[in-house]
């Protein structure tokens, strides 16, 4: 794989995997521990709304997407801290309308032959640098959002009514997480796509669950693994010219099924 990243859209896909990896770590392992994977599963094919409307409307997709799924997580936000009875109606039906109104939206353009594909299951070596200093900002912002309040997030995120009591903001970090969760699931669409963004925000977190006692090094660890993860797919993906989000998540995949076992036999 060494003579492929002599090309700039394979030092472009190494770069965006790594940095979807690590931001995956981090952000999955508070969807995880508050327990928000279907919600993430939601935005995520809500998000498809998103590009549809970008394609209609012709703005950038990776901003029609963004925006679209924020508003999805302000609305389950809504929706999961004052009718938590119907969480799972809502999140099934903003799940569904989402991908509606893309699909209907695509349709509606006229003279555009969109390779749902792309979208669908990722499309990593097409990242250019825009999407890169997108990623590398979302980043920058996720450092700083854990380094300013991970005591909170980590009160919220293990013991909310505990929060609660100690005059902690529950619902402003709640929300917080399913935007930073909203934002992290647009990015990783570029790498794994839609359908399988919710295996890269959970299969490195199990691991990295099962080897570390904080939800800090939980981050590290899931983003760690995830980044070999992203490496070892692309290896294959380049190797065999197979589709890569797809590859990276059947090496992550097999690697839990590995890890799995071997804590079976230990």
């Amino acid at each position: 794989m060494l003579d492929a990243l002599s090309y700039e859209f394979m030092q472009n896909a190494l770069i965006a995997g790594i940095l979807v990896s690590l931001i995956s770590g981090i952000i999955g392992s508070l969807i995880v521990v508050n327990r928000m994977v279907f919600l993430a599963g939601g935005i995520a094919h809500a998000a498809y709304g998103g590009i549809g409307i970008a394609i209609f409307t012709g703005i950038p997709i990776f901003l029609g997407t963004t925006l679209f799924a924020v508003v999805a997580a302000l609305f389950m936000a809504f929706v999961t801290l004052n009718q938590k009875d119907k969480i799972d109606t809502f999140t099934g039906l903003i799940w569904a309308v989402g991908m509606a109104i893309g699909i209907i939206l695509v349709d509606l353009t006229p003279g555009y032959n969109v390779d749902l594909m792309s979208y669908l299951f990722g499309s990593i070596l097409a990242v250019n640098r825009e999407d890169l200093y997108f990623m590398a900002s979302l980043f920058v912002i996720i450092i700083v959002v854990m380094t300013f309040w991970y005591r909170d997030i980590l009160a919220v995120s293990y013991d909310s009514e505990y929060a609660a009591l100690s005059g902690i903001n529950v619902k402003f970090f709640y929300t917080l997480i399913l935007i930073l969760s909203a934002l992290t699931v647009v990015i990783a669409i570029k790498v794994v796509g839609l359908i399988l963004v919710i295996a890269l925000l959970t299969i490195p977190i199990y691991i990295a669950q099962n080897l570390s006692s904080s939800l800090y090094s939980m981050m590290i660890i899931s983003g760690f693994v995830a980044s070999c993860f992203t490496i070892v797919g692309l290896w294959f993906s380049y190797s065999f010219d197979l589709t890569s989000g797809a590859c990276i998540i059947l090496v992550s995949a097999l690697s839990l099924m590995i890890f799995m076992i071997f804590q079976k036999v230990k």
